[in-house]
């Protein structure tokens, strides 16, 4: 008998009845995911996330009151927390890395073709890490820039454990909060703690800053 796989649950976030619309309609479309909900702002998609528990949360990174980045961390917190993709129309560095540091799985453009949208929403509910090309190459110019820039001289390793390059060398790598907790057989608040301690003592403030001392320090290649 073939077994039926039953599709994963999403919950879509986005202050455009339109847009909302539109986004419904082409999931409709593909047999792997299956909308059970959507929210206007941020408040209505974190109670609607504890109550309903969602595979997956599609959500604009700008919307009216607390906006999707604002409640990244919220989501977070949950008992069982769900993939989060971000969908955006902003290309900047800056609101990529805060969007990934703060617990997005993937960061969709508003601008991507329709066929991109499935591929984005299959890797994120796998868990892993989807970036649209455009924000991938923004952040390797932007990471290839601070690299070639004389202005941050690079710290010594040795002024980290063991146990925090192993941390910094899979941060570097491209890997998620909960791989990494996987890989190490270490709980999500036990690494982010470490990542946390990791920027304390080398005075860096974002996952960039981290990529680019892991780089010049040789631990992952550019």
């Amino acid at each position: 008998m073939r077994r039926t796989v039953k599709p994963f649950r999403i919950i879509l976030a986005d202050d455009h009845n339109l847009v909302r619309a539109g986004i419904c309609s082409l999931i409709a479309d593909m047999h792997e995911f299956n909308v059970i909900a959507e929210a206007e702002n941020g408040d209505d998609l974190l109670e609607q996330t504890a109550e309903l528990k969602p595979d997956l949360v599609l959500v604009d990174i700008s919307m009216p009151g607390r906006s999707g980045l604002d409640v990244l961390k919220d989501l977070r917190q949950l008992p069982d927390p769900p993939h989060v993709l971000i969908l955006s129309m902003y290309l900047t560095p800056e609101y990529v890395l805060n969007a990934l540091s703060s617990g997005a799985a993937g960061y969709l453009l508003k601008g991507a073709q329709f066929g991109e949208l499935e591929i984005a929403l299959s890797a994120t509910a796998r868990g892993e890490r989807y970036l649209s090309p455009a924000v991938l190459g923004t952040l390797i110019e932007t990471t290839f820039d601070r690299i070639a820039s004389p202005t941050t001289a690079p710290q010594d390793v040795h002024a980290l454990t063991p146990r925090q390059v192993e941390v910094l060398t899979l941060i570097a790598s491209g890997m998620a909060t909960k791989e990494i907790a996987y890989q190490l057989a270490l709980s999500t608040k036990t690494v982010e703690t470490h990542r946390m301690r990791v920027m304390e003592r080398l005075g860096i403030r974002d996952i960039a800053g981290l990529v680019l001392y892991a780089v010049r320090n040789g631990l992952v290649k550019p």
